[in-house]
């Protein structure tokens, strides 16, 4: 008999994936090396866990350690999250193992002047055009609330939806008039994406530019980005058809239209373009550093995702 070594499992480029996929009122394991989920009856549907960005957990889904284990071998976030996918309860990490961009990333945080560099060009990408100039953060972030107020009123007009304003509850997301239950389906669509992206690019979802004091201010930072060229619109198509069940019929819109702009091969690229802005460059190594005994493994996948 002829003992065959497997190759070990490397994580897919996020391009190259699926954007999401949400489970719900099931037993997720690993069964037969497969990735599955086992529903009441004992039937099971195979999950090509290392080609979605992340797996969202709904409420009545119980995870097994293996398949954990395997997910964070192949890159795959994991992410727990209320009825509807409105709510992020918690998240495993399948990247944001790089040491160099996590100081780098500190360091524009840090420094008021490139930070305030970053945000002007977040703005740029944001609304198509160039930061005001003589503005600090704080009148920046004025100047976007502003134009996003206006941008929501454009956009229920344009979709003929009934519109008074971003007003949620986040302890009770069900007494939200139907207009913001989309927004508020749609945004968590679009984060868990993000957030997946910058744990895979090596980044800390925490230490925002914009956003602060949040353990995903990053995250909204990014998403902010593509929201109104993306899952905004989509929100209000479906509010406006006025559906039984909104939320399913947005996280499922987000998903085809996540898949149809590929925007999974724009997230990453972006976070680079952003952070450059601040003209510095991902620290060296210092020469009184020790390098890792045993070499990290090459990987297809992004330089944050954890090579076994």
């Amino acid at each position: 008999m002829v003992n065959k070594v497997m190759s070990p499992l490397k994580p897919l480029m996020m391009k190259d994936r699926f954007s999401m996929i949400f489970i719900q009122y099931g037993q997720v394991d690993v069964i037969d090396g497969a990735f599955v989920v086992v529903d009441v009856t004992g039937a099971r549907i195979h999950i090509p866990v290392g080609s979605v960005a992340c797996i969202m957990l709904e409420p009545g889904t119980r995870v097994s350690h293996a398949a954990v284990r395997l997910a964070s071998t192949v890159g795959t976030l994991l992410v727990w999250v209320g009825e509807a996918g409105v709510r992020l309860y918690s998240s495993g990490q399948p990247g944001g193992a790089r040491a160099d961009r996590l100081l780098y990333q500190a360091k524009l945080a840090l420094d008021d002047e490139l930070r305030l560099k970053v945000v002007r060009k977040m703005y740029e990408l944001r609304f198509d055009e160039p930061a005001p100039e003589r503005r600090s953060v704080e009148q920046l972030r004025g100047l976007e609330g502003a134009r996003v107020r206006e941008m929501y009123k454009l956009m229920a007009r344009q979709f003929n939806v009934e519109w008074r304003g971003r007003n949620y509850d986040v302890h009770d997301w069900e007494s939200g008039d139907l207009p913001n239950r989309c927004l508020s389906a749609a945004n968590s669509c679009l984060y868990g994406l993000s957030e997946a992206a910058v744990l895979a690019a090596g980044y800390a979802p925490a230490v925002g530019f914009i956003h602060t004091g949040k353990p995903l201010s990053f995250v909204y930072d990014i998403a902010d980005i593509f929201k109104f060229e993306t899952v905004v619109p989509v929100a209000f198509k479906i509010a406006s058809r006025s559906p039984a069940n909104p939320d399913r019929e947005v996280r499922l819109a987000c998903r085809d239209m996540f898949r149809s702009t590929r925007l999974l091969d724009r997230i990453i690229p972006t976070i680079e373009e952003v952070l450059s802005a601040g003209g510095i460059h991902p620290p060296e190594h210092p020469p009184e550093s020790v390098p890792p005994a045993i070499p990290n493994a090459e990987s297809i996948g992004e330089k944050g995702h954890r090579t076994k």
